[in-house]
């Protein structure tokens, strides 16, 4: 008979999240899983098949906390101004304390080896091509710009977008700000 789980599925993915957020994949062991989870290890195996499946289901919880942010941007009729409200709101989401996070994919990228596993390396790609996609569509509500400059554009803000969330780690809210600015100054 399987034993019923002593823990809310949910709440220990959340938690992981951000061990993993705050760690990085490769620096988070098991043990600090563990220990944040309030789990043992054959739970953790159990329920999720190992880290890689633990890791993949805190990126899907990370996706819907985004998400809050990414769907105000979608809704946004704002143009360039909604896609810079939203570099200055991710701001504030990656915060934890005074001290900023990053992103918990652009964290993970920065990780990336040869080594790295393939499903781990798919769903970071994955994500940000959508993200991508969003900044493309919104930066399409100025009729004047041809697909061509859409496509550059929208790479510009991806690649700017991690940069952002990199610096949020180390540098004070007026550098982030002026780094935005700067970055809109070129679109």
């Amino acid at each position: 008979m399987a034993r019923r789980k002593e823990y809310i599925e949910e709440e220990v993915i959340e938690k992981a999240m951000h061990v993993f957020w705050r760690n990085g994949y490769e620096t988070t062991s098991m043990q600090m899983l563990e220990k944040e989870m309030g789990i043992n290890k054959f739970s953790i195996y159990s329920s999720f098949g190992s880290k890689n499946g633990l890791f993949l289901e805190s990126v899907k919880c990370y996706k819907k906390k985004l998400n809050k942010l990414i769907g105000i941007l979608k809704s946004s009729t704002k143009g360039i101004e909604g896609l810079k409200d939203y570099f200055k709101d991710f701001i504030i989401f990656s915060k934890d304390n005074e001290i900023g996070r990053g992103c918990l994919i652009t964290n993970t990228a920065n990780e990336v080896c040869e080594s790295t596993d393939e499903d781990i390396k798919k769903v970071l790609g994955t994500f940000t091509n959508e993200v991508r996609d969003v900044f493309k569509s919104v930066l399409a509500q100025d009729k004047t710009k041809e697909e061509s400059t859409l496509e550059a554009q929208a790479d510009y803000l991806l690649i700017a977008m991690i940069g952002l969330s990199s610096a949020s780690k180390l540098f004070n809210s007026v550098q982030l700000d002026h780094y935005i600015e700067h970055v809109f100054k070129n679109v």
